[in-house]
């Protein structure tokens, strides 16, 4: 009889998950799934409360994002009252969003996903971890630690707070930068900069070149791509229209508003997780190379767009397209992907704080409650987040719908793991480091399942198995 290996927890992710691998009767891999099992509601309570509060309830969402559901609230607040920013308040936002994008990016490379990397997969898992990192390289685990910080002091003067932020308000920002505050916040700036091209540099001569083998074998899938562009095709993590690129580089493009029409949401009993798909090629599948199947997130966002508007970013990412093409579809390169948006987006808090807008006066604009609906989309580090809302004549909330970037990623990490498993694992035989490697599959789209799981109202599986004392299943309760 086939076996089944469970790994859980899944570490060094945001959130809880495990993967179930079953093996067939010659110990090769049958099947695997990524299991998501925390639920979470606030599809379902924030219906009712005054449309305002959503851009500081939908922050407690995720501690380790609240920034990318604070704009999109943000955002989708501004449409429900039929208002755009002041250019100073929508600035602020953008400046934020690097900010935030930088210690997001900065986390996930050196601490998340570096210790694979620098330790190797198959290191002890007792060091393989953050405290390895400071161990192996002790002068950059301080640099990071203190961009980190700085990134975070960055934050709470232009907000008030760094962790569940309520200044962007809608209509804008709530207060305006002040000149002493913009001066302080340059040199931090700068600083973050720098370790934006030390690490891309560092990256690829000390580091991308050791596990090309494994960024071609573990995890390969063949998808279609969405992230968001500006009017001329480039890359916009704040603002501008969706593309869907399809695996062959055909897209076509669309506004915000109509997502529903290009995005179709499926449901299976096993996991908390939707699966989006790509409407407009068929119903779901969740088969690799499936027509409907698409990718979020770093490398998504490199493949759509047509160029980066910050002259080094673009350079890295002329550099990357001569060596993997226009699109990438490896899935290990998530990683280095992920690079060049740090450095873009370093790039772009300095150009934001040399911008002299920045240190407007008029921040925000008055708003007036109204029966509406409105959607916001921002790229949020993991991917692209949407935030619809409904709202009856006194701006309360009717409906409310997330769809979130790892929701979006679910079919491709599920495929990818699956991929990994069966290339890794053969004949029953199997390691510590082997796991890992699988693992490394989910890491690669860095992916925060307390974003991901919302619905409440009986559309998801619910499933309690009754133990006895003696450790036996008694008996198994489905919704």
């Amino acid at each position: 009889m086939g076996q089944t290996l469970v790994i859980q927890p899944v570490s060094r992710i945001e959130g809880h998950a495990k993967v179930t691998i079953q093996l067939n009767d010659s110990g090769d891999v049958a099947d695997a799934r990524v299991n998501v099992i925390e639920l979470r509601g606030f599809e379902k309570f924030c219906v009712g409360r005054p449309v305002e509060e959503m851009p500081r309830i939908t922050t407690r969402i995720c501690g380790v994002c609240p920034w990318s559901h604070h704009l999109a609230a943000a955002k989708t607040t501004d449409a429900v009252f039929g208002v755009e920013p002041t250019p100073t308040g929508k600035k602020l936002r953008q400046l934020c969003n690097s900010i935030a994008y930088m210690e997001e990016h900065i986390l996930h490379f050196y601490i998340l996903g570096g210790p694979d990397f620098v330790m190797g997969p198959g290191a002890d898992y007792t060091t393989r971890n953050v405290i390895g990192i400071v161990g192996a390289a002790p002068d950059i685990a301080k640099r990071v630690v203190r961009v980190r910080h700085l990134c975070a002091k960055m934050l709470e003067m232009i907000a008030g707070k760094s962790i569940h932020p309520d200044a962007a308000v809608p209509g804008g920002f709530s207060k305006p930068l002040q000149k002493e505050e913009h001066a302080a916040l340059l040199p931090m700036a700068q600083e973050a900069l720098e370790l934006a091209k030390f690490s891309i540099a560092f990256a690829k001569e000390s580091i991308f070149p050791k596990y090309l083998d494994a960024v071609k074998t573990i995890g390969t899938i063949t998808s279609g791509f969405l992230g968001t562009v500006a009017n001329d095709g480039a890359l916009d993590l704040y603002d501008g229209k969706l593309r869907m690129m399809y695996a062959d580089g055909s897209y076509e493009e669309f506004l915000p508003n109509d997502y529903a029409d290009f995005i179709g949401e499926h449901v299976e009993p096993w996991t908390y997780l939707k699966f989006p798909y790509a409407k407009k090629k068929g119903g779901f599948s969740l088969e690799d190379n499936a027509p409907s199947l698409y990718r979020v997130n770093s490398l998504a966002r490199i493949n759509v767009c047509d160029y980066i508007p910050t002259p080094l970013a673009q350079k890295e990412l002329e550099e990357f397209r001569k060596n993997f093409g226009r699109p990438a579809q490896l899935t290990l390169l998530y990683h280095w992907a992920r690079l060049i948006e740090l450095l873009y987006n370093a790039e772009m808090a300095v150009q934001l704080l040399n911008d002299p807008q920045i240190t407007g006066r008029e921040t925000r604009l008055k708003v007036t409650p109204r029966a509406a609906r409105g959607v916001g989309v921002v790229e949020a580090p993991r991917g692209t987040l949407i935030h619809d809302y409904t709202t009856d004549a006194d701006g309360m909330l009717t409906h409310v719908n997330l769809l979130v970037a790892t929701c979006q990623n679910n079919s491709a990490i599920n495929l990818s793991v699956k991929q990994a498993a069966k290339t890794l694992i053969k004949g029953g035989k199997y390691d510590q480091g082997t796991l890992n490697m699988v693992e490394m599959a989910i890491r690669a789209y860095d992916p925060c399942l307390s974003c991901a799981t919302h619905r409440l109202d009986g559309t998801l599986p619910v499933k309690v198995d009754i133990i006895g004392a003696n450790g036996k299943l008694i008996e198994t309760l489905t919704n």
